[in-house]
């Protein structure tokens, strides 16, 4: 019989599980094809100095992991279970489930989000917990289990990722419930604690951040669209250049927004389903830089890095995006919110502008530095400098 004694001894400490079940919800947002679908999610913000992590399978069973400054909680709930309250002669939790849960803690249990309607009781079969300062995980001491069950709490079938936390079991989950392979070095630069790329986040699910699925979700959001076109200097509407531009390399050009000085993004290269193109981005004073190697790349760059003109101008933090910053206060919730729309990778304004650098400085050598198309000394010039003292 497998119990929540069991589950107890297997728990890693919470600061383990919190990054793990943090790595859990950003793997479930990655692969997932549509948000309103994923099992595991995580709420650092779900209630006063509470952050909580939730996973609701769709089938009736679900379990939450809340970690507050007294300790963490953990409730879950089978519904099949022959402990549910739903199962009992007195429509009560089973004896000894919560009996033992720290008064600083019994609180959490009266979340309306954990009680049902015509049920005076908390939805919970199996119950864990650990106070601030302990060494171990516990749970309720006097529990008469029932018997004829391998697991009649449901602890083994509702935490068995959180009991086996290999990147194998993780892998093996994702794909048994999305049905299709996910690769394993991506499951282990997640669960690793690195930041989820536009590139990892591209081989977990290709379709994505393809460049028509972000197209169609700028399109689904009048918020989006109207920050790309105005702060953003990305405007999908704006796709006639003033001059017509060829590659050295060769590669074909397609231009896919504006700004309002006159500026154009192109995506280079042929359109392959799900195969992200560099962009380039040409200036109405002759001048040009790659600054992304993908659309995903070159959104998350104007939402997280507004400034990003002057990077490549040679400024660097904390000068870098700070007017933009005294301006727009509310930026940084702006930006997370407008990634979370795009499904875009959170990223950080280093991250973004390491990005760009790299990305930048390439642009000569690998043959895209434009010329108008059929005018001879008509290259453009460089965008990128050398950083500013």
């Amino acid at each position: 019989m497998s119990t929540a004694h069991e589950t107890a001894a297997l728990l890693p400490g919470p600061d383990q599980l919190r990054t793990y079940l943090r790595a859990l919800a950003v793997l479930d947002t990655a692969i997932g094809d549509d948000p309103r679908f994923c099992q595991y999610t995580f709420d650092g913000t779900w209630g006063p100095g509470v952050e909580a992590a939730l996973m609701e399978n769709g089938s009736g069973d679900d379990f939450s992991v809340l970690f507050t400054s007294a300790g963490v909680l953990i409730r879950g709930f089978d519904h099949e279970s022959e402990m549910s309250p739903y199962g009992t002669d007195d429509g009560q939790v089973w004896p000894g489930v919560l009996d033992d849960v720290p008064a600083l803690l019994r609180p959490l249990l009266d979340e309306p989000a954990f009680r049902d309607k015509g049920i005076d009781a908390p939805r919970v079969t199996a119950c864990l917990w650990r106070e601030t300062g302990d060494t171990a995980w516990r749970t309720g001491s006097t529990i008469a289990f029932p018997t004829g069950s391998e697991d009649p709490d449901g602890s083994d079938f509702l935490f068995h990722l959180l009991t086996d936390r290999s990147p194998e079991a993780v892998q093996a989950h994702f794909e048994d419930y999305y049905e299709r392979s996910v690769p394993l070095d991506a499951i282990r630069h997640v669960l690793a604690g690195r930041p989820l790329t536009p590139a990892v986040a591209r081989t977990l699910n290709p379709a994505v951040l393809a460049d028509g699925a972000l197209l169609q979700r700028i399109a689904a959001h009048p918020e989006v669209a109207s920050y790309l076109s105005c702060d953003g200097e990305f405007d999908l509407a704006r796709t006639d250049p003033i001059d017509s531009i060829a590659l050295p390399n060769g590669l074909p050009v397609e231009p896919v927004a504006g700004c309002n000085a006159g500026g154009t993004h192109y995506l280079c290269g042929p359109a392959v389903p799900e195969a992200p193109r560099p962009v380039l981005y040409t200036d109405s004073e002759g001048r040009a830089s790659l600054i992304a190697e993908s659309l995903a790349d070159a959104l998350t760059l104007v939402i997280v890095l507004p400034s990003w003109h002057d990077a490549l101008a040679g400024f660097r933090p904390p000068t870098l995006n700070s007017d933009y910053l005294d301006d727009h206060p509310g930026h940084p919730a702006d930006r997370d919110r407008l990634l979370a729309a795009l499904r875009l990778p959170p990223a950080t304004d280093r991250e973004v502008l390491d990005r760009l650098l790299t990305t930048a400085a390439r642009t000569v050598p690998d043959g895209f530095l434009p010329q108008v198309r059929d005018e001879e000394e008509s290259a453009f010039e460089s965008m990128l400098e050398p950083p500013t003292e």
